[in-house]
């Protein structure tokens, strides 16, 4: 047994009308792929004291923790702007949860443990291919400094799952701050069930945003934190190149994380209208559109919460058009903010944003790699040697040479030295993401020659995102065109 209890969630505190009670379905012959020790430890439920076997067990869901009260979640959602009443966790139940070193509340879940009361025509299992990449960006994310959901286990399960064909399957067990959309608020309001809107934000706030309680509008005031939270997460995905995917209102945490994993991917060459799901056929979450779809989203969150911000319709829309307008503004101060710093610009000037963009505008026609660029500049930053490293990047080199004339020309405006700057700048830049060939390749040694290896030294890897590790350059590497991947695809 762990040397401490799960907690029992707290959510499974509200009304029954929340959820669904249910017991993960038990699996065959479960194996321990992976555990992650620090999260484990972090979270002190002494799971590092079981042997694999042990731990395999709970992983797969097969045992139940002491003091677990499994529920799989009730949530609805905007898909590619249409409405769905009922969505809900369809492979994923909630096991319970537990305080962290930092007395934080964390939501422990498993996904890919059966069927649920929503799981619609679903088999609520998943695939060891989308476990493995959920494992993988999941932690990347983490570890470049970005709020994401946490990977702790993955367990294969010795059964088959269907998809386009047999696969093998498996069980990943993630954490997070909590597991709370904006589908979630959604589900109730598509019900006209105001009880149940603010019983939700109650929970919300006392979970989250504490700090609302104390405020003359409560709900307005979580609102206006929630938009915080998402314009803050947005931008440090642009900055690092990140396309979630899938950005439904069921896949936006209240918590200002990012949650699923499915389809996402990192950017290669630069181009404001990437899209590598499968299933955004219209480019509705492109690299370029994911704030624009953050705030629409956000719209959406907000007319759920009218009823409970003002007593008075028109008095609620004014107030949370009044919040929503702040999104554009603060995005855009902290994507700014996060530039100047890849950059290597500490002062503020008016022409800074201009400076950003033509540089952007200039590795698009070029097709230079977004992060070998930014992370080659940090070289040039220190000395105009590194220039050559820029340069190599692009098609026609003389775009990278003009612009750099100007960058430079600021750059002497700034009170840093050189080697001060580009040390800065290599805290922001990494030199390693998840490459999506990379982790194409890792998956299909795993699921098509049981070859974990890939998987293991890929983690590895992207555990020091902004730190030289020598003997695995190529691991920064961008593809060669053999090697380049142009979909993703949804787990399910």
């Amino acid at each position: 047994m762990l040397r401490k209890s799960m907690n029992r969630s707290s959510y499974a505190g509200l009304p029954e009308r929340f959820f669904a009670r249910v017991d993960p379905v038990p699996v065959a012959k479960p194996q321990l792929l992976r555990f992650n020790h620090a999260l484990g430890t972090e979270l002190g439920l002494g799971f590092g004291g079981l042997d694999a076997e042990a731990l395999a067990g709970f992983f797969s869901g097969n045992v139940i923790p002491q003091g677990a009260a499994p529920i799989a979640m009730a949530y609805a959602g905007h898909q590619f702007g249409h409405f769905v009443p009922q969505l809900g966790d369809g492979r994923a139940i909630l096991l319970g949860e537990a305080l962290d070193g930092a007395g934080v509340r964390r939501d422990i879940q498993l996904k890919g443990s059966g069927r649920t009361r929503f799981s619609r025509d679903g088999d609520g299992r998943a695939a060891l291919g989308p476990v493995l990449r959920e494992y993988l960006v999941s932690e990347a994310m983490h570890a470049l400094g970005i709020p994401a959901t946490r990977a702790l286990a993955a367990v294969v399960t010795g059964e088959t799952v269907f998809r386009e064909g047999p696969l093998p399957g498996a069980i990943l067990t993630r954490v997070a701050a909590s597991f709370v959309r904006v589908g979630t608020f959604q589900y109730f309001a598509a019900r006209d069930d105001v009880d149940a809107v603010r019983r939700l934000a109650d929970y919300v706030i006392d979970r989250h945003f504490p700090e609302a309680r104390g405020e003359q509008q409560p709900y307005l005031a979580m609102l206006r934190s929630v938009i915080g939270a998402q314009a803050s997460l947005v931008a440090q995905w642009m900055h690092v190149g990140f396309i979630h995917g899938v950005m439904n209102t069921d896949n936006m945490a209240v918590s200002g994380e990012t949650i699923d994993f499915g389809p996402c991917a990192f950017m290669d060459a630069y181009d404001p209208g990437a899209v590598f799901s499968s299933i955004d056929r219209q480019g509705r979450y492109a690299y370029g559109n994911q704030p624009h779809a953050a705030l629409w989203n956000l719209a959406r969150f907000a007319e759920t919460l009218l009823p409970i911000i003002d007593a008075s319709a028109d008095r609620a829309v004014e107030l949370a058009g009044e919040a929503l307008a702040a999104f554009a503004t603060r995005f855009s101060d902290l994507s700014l903010a996060g530039v100047r710093r890849k950059l290597g610009l500490s002062a503020c000037e008016d022409g800074d944003a201009a400076l950003a963009e033509e540089l952007l505008d200039a590795m698009h026609r070029n097709q230079a790699d977004f992060t070998l660029t930014f992370r080659a500049l940090c070289g040039a930053a220190e000395a105009e040697a590194g220039d050559a490293g820029v340069r190599s990047l692009f098609v026609n080199p003389r775009e990278y040479d003009d612009w750099a004339n100007r960058w430079r020309a600021r750059l002497t405006r700034e009170a840093s030295q050189p080697h001060v700057r580009a040390e800065a700048m290599r805290q922001v830049n990494p030199a390693f993401i998840p490459r999506n060939h990379r982790i194409e390749q890792a998956i299909a040694a795993a699921v098509e020659h049981r070859d974990f290896e890939p998987f293991a030294t890929l983690s590895a890897v992207l555990s020091q995102p902004y730190r030289y590790q020598e003997g695995f350059e190529s691991y920064a590497d961008a593809p060669r065109p053999d090697e380049r991947v142009h979909e993703t695809f949804c787990g399910t």
